[in-house]
C-alpha cells in the first residue's frame, strides 16, 4: 500500500480510528479508577570498599574491582528474605516476605556503585518508613553477615546511605495522565491496524482510478450522488443547468466516438449488481443525445424490474415484451416524450421468460427496425451477474456501458461482469462511476459555465 492509498484508507476509516482512540482512553480511565492508590518512596545507598592503612596499591585495586562485581549480587539480595524478614519484624508488618516482595524494587545503573531502593505502600508515610527500614536491614546484612571483616583483611565493604527516603507528596498510582496517554496510543494503534486490515479486505471501487484498474477500460464519466434520485431521475430535464447534468453530456460525447460513421449506434446500459444507478444513467444519456439533436429510442429491456416508464411518466402497460410477443407493433408501442426527439419503449407486461424473449429472433428484427429509424438506440438492461438478460442482448449492440456505484460493488464483481459480456461476443466500451459523493462544499469548478452547455430543446419534427 503506497502513501496516497494509505491516506485514503485512513480518511475512509476515520470513524473506526476515532472509535479505537475513544475506547483506549476509556480503558485508561477505567484502569485509573480501579487501580488502588499507592505511594512510592526511594532511598539511595552507596557500596564502598574501605581499605586499611596497610593495604597496598594492588590490594586497593582488588577491593575496587570486587566491589563493582558484587553490586549486582547485592541488588538482588535486597528482595530476599534475609533482608526483608527483619524489616517485617521491626515494623511489625502483617505480611510475609512473598507478599512484600512485589512492593520492593532495587535498581542500579551500569558500572554504578549506587543502588536505589524503592518501596510502595498505600500510605505515604509507610512507604518512606519501609524504604528506610530496608536500607538499614540491607546495610546490616552486608556489613555484619556477608562481608564481616577479619583481622587479616586489607579492606572491608561498607553500605553508606546517600539519600534517605522522604515522604512522597503525590501517589505513584493511579497515574491518570499516563493511563490516558497509554490508552490513547494503544487505541490509535489498534484503530489504524483495524483500518488498514479493513481497507485491504474492502475491495469496493470508490475512485475513477480504482474503477479503471478493475476492468482496464476507459471511464466514460463520473456522475454525482443525488439523494433525491429516486424522486428526480431525469436530472437533465429537472435541472439542465445544474453541474450534476454535465457528466451526462460528457458521457454523450465519449459514447459518440464509438458510433460507426454513417450508421446508428446501439448501446446497452447495465451494471454488475442491482442498485448501481444504471436506469438513471440510461435515461439521462438518452435525454443528452436528444438534447444534441439526435433521434433517440430508449428501450426498457429490464423485464424483471422496469423503471423507464415511471421515470418518464409514460404509460407502461404495453411495451417491449408485447412487441416481441407479436401482440403490438413497434409503431404503436413507442411513445414520444413531450416534444423532444426522444422516443421511449417501456418494458410492458412482465413475461415469465425474459431472457428467452430478449434472445429471440424478434429482438434482432426489432433492433434492425430501430436502427433504420433512429440515430441512437439505448437499451436499459438488468444487471449482468444475477441474470443473463443483458448478456443475450449485448451481441446485438455496438457496445455495452457498465455502470458501477461508488463504494457499492467490489472490483472483482465489476471485472466478472465485463468478462461475462465479452464471453458472449459482446463488447464493453467503457464504465461509468455513479453515485460519486460531492466534494466538500458541494461546488463544481465549472458550475458558472452551465448556461453555455445547456443546449436548447428540440422541437418535434
Amino acid at each position: 500500500m503506497d502513501l496516497p492509498s494509505f491516506l485514503r484508507t485512513m480518511r475512509r476509516q476515520s470513524v473506526l480510528i476515532i472509535s479505537g482512540v475513544v475506547v483506549g482512553v476509556s480503558a485508561g480511565v477505567l484502569v485509573s479508577l480501579f487501580t488502588p492508590q499507592r505511594y512510592e518512596a526511594s532511598t539511595d545507598v552507596y557500596i564502598a570498599a574501605q581499605s586499611s592503612a596497610q593495604a597496598s596499591t594492588a590490594d586497593r585495586t582488588q577491593a575496587s574491582s570486587y566491589t563493582r562485581q558484587a553490586v549486582e549480587s547485592y541488588r538482588m539480595l535486597i528482595t530476599s528474605s534475609l533482608v526483608l524478614q527483619p524489616v517485617i519484624d521491626s515494623l511489625r508488618l502483617p505480611t510475609t516476605v512473598a507478599a512484600l516482595t512485589p512492593s520492593v524494587r532495587a535498581t542500579t545503573g551500569q558500572d554504578s556503585l549506587v543502588i536505589t531502593i524503592s518501596a510502595s505502600a498505600p500510605v505515604a508515610v509507610q512507604s518512606a518508613r519501609l524504604a528506610n527500614a530496608i536500607s538499614e536491614s540491607f546495610q546490616t546484612v552486608v556489613e555484619q553477615k556477608l562481608e564481616k571483616p577479619s583481622e587479616t583483611a586489607t579492606y572491608r565493604i561498607q553500605v553508606i546511605s546517600v539519600q534517605p527516603a522522604l515522604v512522597p507528596v503525590r501517589p505513584a498510582a493511579p497515574a491518570l495522565p499516563l493511563s490516558l496517554a497509554l490508552g490513547a496510543t494503544a487505541g490509535l494503534a489498534v484503530g489504524i491496524g483495524a483500518a488498514v486490515l479493513r481497507g485491504q479486505l474492502d475491495t469496493r471501487v470508490r475512485t475513477r482510478d480504482e474503477l479503471q484498474a478493475a476492468v482496464d477500460l476507459p471511464v466514460l464519466a463520473v456522475t454525482a450522488f443525488d439523494p433525491s434520485a429516486s424522486q428526480r431521475t431525469l436530472v437533465l430535464a429537472a435541472q439542465p443547468r445544474s453541474p450534476r447534468s454535465e457528466p451526462y453530456r460528457t458521457l454523450r460525447t465519449n459514447v459518440g466516438f464509438f458510433i460507426p460513421p454513417g450508421r446508428s449506434g446501439v448501446f446497452a446500459v447495465t451494471s454488475s449488481s442491482p442498485g448501481e444507478g444504471k436506469s438513471t444513467l440510461a435515461a439521462n444519456l438518452a435525454l443528452s443525445f436528444a438534447e444534441a439533436g439526435h433521434r433517440v429510442a430508449l428501450l426498457d429491456a429490464d423485464l424483471r424490474k422496469p423503471r423507464v416508464a415511471a421515470s418518464f411518466g409514460v404509460n407502461g402497460d404495453v411495451g417491449l415484451s408485447d412487441v416481441l410477443a407479436g401482440r403490438i407493433s413497434i409503431n404503436d408501442a413507442l411513445q414520444r416524450w413531450k416534444t423532444s426527439t426522444l422516443f421511449v419503449l417501456p418494458a410492458g407486461a412482465i413475461p415469465p421468460n425474459p431472457a428467452e424473449l430478449l434472445g429471440s429472433p424478434s429482438m434482432e428484427v426489432l433492433i434492425e427496425q430501430l436502427t433504420a429509424a433512429f440515430d441512437i438506440v439505448l437499451i436499459d438492461t438488468p444487471p449482468v451477474l444475477p441474470v443473463t438478460d443483458a448478456v443475450v442482448v449485448s451481441h446485438l449492440c455496438t457496445g455495452v456501458i457498465l455502470a458501477a456505484a461508488t463504494a457499492g460493488v467490489a472490483a472483482a464483481r465489476i471485472a466478472d461482469a465485463a468478462t461475462t459480456v465479452d464471453a458472449a461476443s459482446g463488447r464493453v466500451i467503457g464504465t461509468v462511476l455513479t453515485k460519486q459523493p460531492t466534494p466538500r462544499g458541494g461546488r463544481n469548478p465549472y458550475a458558472g459555465y452551465g448556461h453555455a452547455l445547456d443546449a436548447p430543446r428540440i422541437a418535434a419534427s
